[in-house]
């Protein structure tokens, strides 16, 4: 499975951004999604995961009631809508896809592509 990001830019504190995934290669349902990030000098972080049917979804506290996670599963896509940013949400964001949800969870998915940058400024 080969994932893309796209979507990043600058943006001023309190504005929003969606960012999308395009999957590739093997991909149907069986997957379960998510985005990870990762800021300068800081260790990677899980910013949320969607289940294979998009009908579930998990958040880390740090982007809840900001952030929110859709899935197009006929079109192979993932998106994260970023409302209220905050600079401290400046990072590469990364797409990844697991069979196991639990494994992007812990930040160890089987697919992880290449990244797209957010810049919030203050």
């Amino acid at each position: 499975v080969q994932l893309q990001a796209s979507g990043g830019g600058l943006v001023q504190a309190g504005g929003s951004l969606r960012l999308s995934c395009t999957a590739s290669g093997r991909t149907d349902s069986r997957y379960a999604m998510g985005w990870i990030r990762q800021a300068p000098g800081k260790e990677r972080q899980l910013v949320g995961t969607i289940g294979r049917s998009g009908a579930s979804t998990y958040y880390s506290d740090s982007v809840k009631g900001r952030f929110t996670i859709s899935r197009d599963i006929a079109k192979n896509m993932v998106f994260l809508q970023m409302d209220s940013l905050k600079p401290e949400d400046s990072a590469i964001y990364y797409c990844a896809a697991d069979h196991t949800l639990h494994n992007i969870v812990v930040v160890t998915p089987e697919y992880q592509g290449q990244g797209t940058l957010v810049t919030v400024s203050s």
